[in-house]
């Protein structure tokens, strides 16, 4: 019988799983019942409860390593609801600075000690997509971008991240639960497997065209088959007005797009009085690239690996009160941090 929560090491000896019947992302239900914590957690608890301990009130502080937007607040209130704490934050989209405490939870230890690792990987990721989405956002000059990078991570957490890129600036999100996390409908363009299929760039925008609901925008792939200013010709040529963008996705096989590659679609578009139609750019897009692109006509971007491959920032919690007293391991200054930016949340 599986236990309902992890709090002793025989709790855990009795938690078992197939590696083969299941994925091996944590459900919901094992990140709530502590299966995710570092082991030495449990064991803190044990020697706790064996000295009547468990239940000391204490005081405990979150703060990065390094500077960046938060994201994440609620998945870990989600975590913390039950447990009958306090906490307080800084709000999602906020920016801090390193070692700036983001987060701070008082209540009995023995109701949230084993969620530390859980907490600090939640804070750790989220805020580091964030981040990377917010160094984009002011890269790109006011030009929306889309989070495309569901593909670069496990599915388990690919929701996450789209969700913590729109936190730090995106446009949108093309992972269909990213999106809805955010309260907003999932947008995307077309992959190259359709028009591969189909054999013909044009056939599979009059169908994109046809099928397609009224209010999703007309953008399509023009780097298939053909060069890509003739390719976008041939299509706004045909859907004329009804075409809103054209989407370079060159490969690094051919030179990806370039800024040159940019400036000629833009030229020959315009030339046949096609100024209407953006240009949409994906295909390792960075914060440097996007400046240069947005220069040369780029009128919007599909940003994936430079988000889902940000370096997670490194997250701490401190116990900084116990039993109402101030405490610090050495180095650290006994005591609650103060910032009057943090706000009661819980």
């Amino acid at each position: 019988m599986t236990p309902k929560d992890l709090k002793t090491l025989e709790d855990v000896a009795r938690f078992t799983v197939d590696p083969s019947e299941r994925l091996h992302s944590a459900t919901h239900e094992e990140i709530r019942m502590g299966a995710t914590t570092d082991i030495y957690f449990i064991k803190t608890y044990e020697i706790l409860k064996s000295l009547g301990l468990e239940k000391t009130p204490v005081v405990a502080e979150i703060f990065p390593s390094r500077p960046g937007i938060v994201a994440g607040i609620p998945e870990c209130l989600s975590l913390l609801r039950s447990k009958g704490v306090e906490v307080w934050s800084l709000a999602e989209g906020e920016e801090f600075s390193e070692k700036e405490v983001i987060m701070r939870i008082a209540g009995a230890y023995g109701e949230f000690g084993v969620y530390e690792t859980a907490l600090l990987g939640i804070l750790a990721s989220a805020s580091a997509w964030a981040t990377a989405a917010r160094e984009c956002k002011m890269a790109s000059g006011g030009r929306p971008f889309l989070a495309f990078g569901a593909r670069h991570v496990h599915p388990a957490v690919a929701p996450v991240m789209e969700r913590a890129a729109v936190i730090g600036g995106a446009s949108g999100a093309s992972d269909i639960l990213g999106a809805k996390l955010c309260g907003r409908e999932p947008v995307g363009t077309m992959p190259h497997a359709v028009v591969l299929i189909v054999g013909d760039t044009v056939e599979v925008a009059v169908q994109y065209d046809r099928i397609m609901p009224p209010d999703t925008k007309r953008t399509i792939l023009v780097d298939t088959f053909k060069d890509e200013a003739e390719e976008a010709l041939r299509v706004a040529r045909r859907l004329e007005r009804r075409l809103d963008a054209v989407r370079l996705d060159t490969p690094g096989e051919r030179g990806g797009v370039t800024p040159d590659l940019v400036r000629e679609v833009r030229a020959r578009l315009d030339q046949e009085g096609f100024d209407h139609v953006q240009i949409f750019v994906s295909g390792g897009v960075t914060p440097q690239r996007m400046a240069v692109l947005a220069e040369a006509g780029a009128d919007a971007f599909g940003v994936g690996s430079y988000i889902s491959g940000a370096r997670p920032i490194d997250m701490t919690m401190d116990l900084k009160e116990v039993g109402g007293k101030p405490v610090a391991k050495r180095g650290r200054i006994p005591g609650t941090t103060p910032n009057p930016r943090l706000r009661k949340v819980l």
